[in-house]
């Protein structure tokens, strides 16, 4: 039997997974582990399954020793693992994707319709006990039939978020490394332009590329410029691609409408100017979280770890 260690708590099933044919070490505490404790923990381990909380870099390897085999992270975003590290080492990095495209799609559609409706402005006058009153010009939003969607890469989600932005009559166009395949294209009548145009011509642009160093504050200042000022931004993906403080300042002088944010520069922390205003959606990193994706998240990790362990090739090797 090899020894797994696991760095955070994850759905039953996947350790019932792992535990039917290996040693594991699972941290079971709702705190997130400490970096000397994750440390020590993970000396001697065959297969470390991750959370994005935890950083997989040089000193986490070395910490495990040379008979380390694979690191399974549960996400598909692996901005949290060194692959470099990983490769020169020879231990095979996997991530989960897929299996969350529905449930983020659906956050990031939820935080369109909150922004561009002012949900969280009338929720929150609500809850506060002040009086208020209907009228024809009362917490006025706007509608997105008619409207265009930029998608800012259509990887899965981005296509699963095009296509409810369809569903609500939205035109699509989408900037991406790629092409899609035109099948889905057709499908979405969607047309591939590049961010300049993508940024001039969308009421909501929706953000899900991958976090690399390229994309490191792909939208600042200069950006939000571009952007129509009746505009909404939408970030699902990961928070470094925002510049925060630059979006604060832009909501804050009407440059663009309105933002929805699921995912932050240095969570927990949010910039605090974001916390003053009304026209942005703030909720916690809830892109993947119901009880159905976050249980195949782990289960797929926990597959890609017993794959490796066995000499198989794991369903999803992250390929950088």
């Amino acid at each position: 039997m090899s020894r797994v260690v696991v760095t955070g708590r994850i759905p039953d099933a996947a350790i019932e997974k792992l535990r039917a044919e290996h040693d594991v070490d699972a941290w079971s505490e709702s705190d997130s582990i400490s970096r000397s404790e994750l440390l020590s923990r993970v000396a001697g381990a065959d297969a470390i399954v991750t959370l994005l909380t935890e950083q997989v870099d040089a000193e986490l390897l070395d910490a495990a020793g040379p008979q380390l085999k694979v690191v399974a992270n549960v996400a598909v975003g692996y901005d949290n693992v060194d692959v470099a590290a990983c490769t020169a080492r020879g231990v095979i990095a996997t991530n989960t994707p897929g299996v969350l495209t529905e449930a983020t799609a659906d956050i990031a559609f939820s935080l369109i319709l909150m922004a561009t409706r002012r949900l969280g402005e009338g929720e929150r006058l609500v809850r506060s006990g002040e009086a208020w009153k209907w009228g024809m010009f009362f917490l006025l939003g706007s509608g997105l039939q008619g409207k265009t969607l930029g998608v800012v890469g259509m990887g899965g989600i981005g296509q699963a978020t095009a296509r409810r932005a369809r569903a609500f009559g939205m035109e699509i166009v989408y900037q991406s490394r790629s092409e899609i395949d035109p099948a889905i294209a057709d499908e979405l009548e969607a047309r591939r332009v590049d961010l300049d145009e993508l940024l001039a011509v969308s009421d909501v642009v929706s953000v899900h590329c991958p976090f690399t160093p390229d994309t490191h504050h792909l939208f600042g200042a200069a950006e939000f410029a571009a952007m129509k000022d009746s505009a909404t931004l939408v970030n699902t993906a990961r928070g470094p691609i925002v510049d925060e403080a630059a979006l604060a300042v832009a909501l804050r002088d009407g440059t663009i409408a309105g933002a929805g944010l699921d995912v932050y520069e240095r969570e927990p922390r949010v910039e605090p100017d974001l916390l003053e205003l009304d026209n942005v959606v703030l909720i916690p990193h809830l892109g993947s979280a119901t009880v159905e994706t976050r249980t195949a998240m782990a289960v797929l990790a926990a597959e890609n770890a017993l794959a490796v362990l066995s000499g198989e090739t794991p369903p999803t090797p992250i390929r950088a």
